[in-house]
């Protein structure tokens, strides 16, 4: 779901500053977009609370959410709120941060969700902190 019915797709990529993983997830979102060339806009936001991982459902850093999902599907009913470091379990085996084929498929299942709609049809591309 986006927040903007004609804007662009929203990637957010939630990560504390000091997360070893933090330029990896920036690096996957990065080249999956390259890639893809689905408009979006790109928000990384800088965790430093408790408080805001708890009022952002944040389960770890890094974390990349496409429209307000987790790219990761296999979350298996994790709901702990976190500032720790992110766990995934991929493919490959274990890595601190999201399968690039996730990425791509949330991505472009967002686009598909919205073209229907009439929505997601600009192009821009921008990329922002926020606390």
């Amino acid at each position: 779901m986006s927040t903007e019915s004609d804007g662009p797709v929203r990637i957010e990529i939630l990560a504390r500053k000091d997360c070893p993983s933090r330029g990896m997830a920036i690096a996957v979102v990065e080249r999956v977009v390259a890639e893809t060339g689905v408009p979006v806009e790109v928000v990384v936001v800088d965790m430093t609370s408790y408080e805001q991982a708890r009022k952002r459902r944040f389960l770890g850093s890094p974390t990349v959410r496409v429209d307000g999902r987790d790219v990761d599907q296999r979350l298996n009913g994790q709901r702990e709120f976190t500032l720790a470091d992110r766990v995934y379990r991929t493919d490959r085996g274990l890595a601190g941060w999201p399968d690039a084929e996730w990425v791509r498929e949330a991505l472009l299942l967002a686009l598909a969700q919205t073209t229907t709609n009439g929505g997601h049809e600009s192009s821009s591309r921008s990329s922002a902190t926020s606390p």
